[in-house]
């Protein structure tokens, strides 16, 4: 599978990008039952198609970075399915296979579209394509499909590109429990390493374009993923899960973002699947501790129920708040939890005026 031409890094230094939204409500939405312990990883073994389908909802949105489904992935969880080793490796690599898959397919409809619109120009004229190109955008903000020209905007030839990054979620998410917004697992930085290495060189083995350390709740579990990663060959994103300024675990943003600060395989930190609210202070201090570009991606403003596994409250999700985000330093800026493609689609629009 090809990958885009310009990193994902360099890319960054040109324009914000539009991350995804919440694979899982993505997929409930295509009628997927997610009850299970493996969450979305599920569909991995039980019905891949679905999520490569919910992957190409989120291109169409204009999403220009998608998250595979791997968050929940792990040895272990599979282990417990009864799949051997090799078996969830294959997992973990289609993982990323089927967001490769999606991404390819956009930017392959996308050169068709610009193709057809140049030709149309070289045979009506300029004056009437300019008219014929406003048309089809006012089309497709009305459908929902996503500007072709788009990407062209964050430059070093990235025009067309959709990037993947592979998640890497926190040990809690394994245990199903609700502890991946705690944290404090009472296993040591050196333990946590270990859980979580053989998943990240399986992960990295597939070839994303960037490995995203997510939803973590615990400075001491980002320690550990930052030395899993070493030596991996592919550059990675740590982002947070939060209440107010500090870890889920209650450790100080700023002591949390500075762990990354002199590492130069991070491209990027912030935070992510936490209150719409608590991400504009987050971003904030994120780019003054770091120096990084930053990265955030917070779910709708509904509450999580661990004990009724049901989101309860309303959104206050506001793609408004990208000007704020973008001038604060944000440069991979998109949904988690319950935030779907058309709030993306939203997102996706206020970046492009800008």
């Amino acid at each position: 599978m090809s990958v885009p031409r310009t990193p994902l890094a360099a890319a960054l230094e040109h324009r914000p990008l539009v991350l995804d939204g919440g694979l899982s409500n993505q997929l409930e939405a295509q009628g997927c039952d997610l009850s299970d312990e493996l969450w979305s990883a599920r569909l991995l073994a039980d019905d891949p198609g679905q999520i490569e389908a919910a992957h190409t909802a989120y291109a169409r949105a204009g999403a220009r970075v998608l998250i595979t489904s791997s968050y929940q992935a792990t040895y272990e969880g599979f282990a417990h399915r009864g799949l051997g080793h090799e078996e969830a490796t294959a997992l973990l690599r289609r993982s990323v296979e089927l967001a490769r898959m999606a991404a390819e397919r956009m930017a392959a409809g996308r050169a068709g579209v610009e193709g057809a619109e140049a030709g149309r120009a070289e045979a009506r004229g300029a004056a009437v394509e300019r008219m014929a190109v406003g048309r089809a955008a006012v089309e497709r903000a009305e459908t929902g499909q996503t500007d072709p020209g788009n990407a062209g905007h964050v430059g070093g030839g990235a025009a067309g590109s959709v990037w993947v990054a592979a998640s890497v979620g926190p040990y809690g998410a394994m245990l199903a429990d609700g502890s991946e917004y705690r944290g404090r697992y009472g296993l040591s930085v050196a333990e946590l390493t270990r859980f979580h290495r053989p998943r990240i060189e399986a992960l990295a083995a597939a070839g994303p374009d960037a490995l995203a350390l997510e939803t973590v709740p615990d400075a001491d579990e980002a320690a550990a993923m930052l030395s899993a990663v070493e030596g991996c060959g592919v550059p990675v994103w740590l982002s947070y899960s939060i209440a107010g300024e500090t870890t889920r675990a209650g450790q100080p943003l700023r002591d949390a973002f500075a762990l990354a600060a002199g590492v130069d395989q991070v491209i990027a930190v912030g935070v992510n699947c936490c209150e719409p609210g608590d991400a504009d202070r987050a971003v904030e201090i994120a780019a003054g501790i770091t120096g990084k570009p930053v990265v955030v991606y917070p779910n709708s403003g509904e509450e999580w129920d661990a004990a009724a596994r049901s989101w309860r409250g309303r959104s206050t999700f506001d793609p408004g708040r990208v000007r704020a985000w973008r001038d604060a330093g944000a440069r991979l800026i998109g949904g988690c939890c319950r935030v779907g493609p058309e709030r993306i689609a939203e997102l996706a629009a206020v970046v492009r005026s800008h």
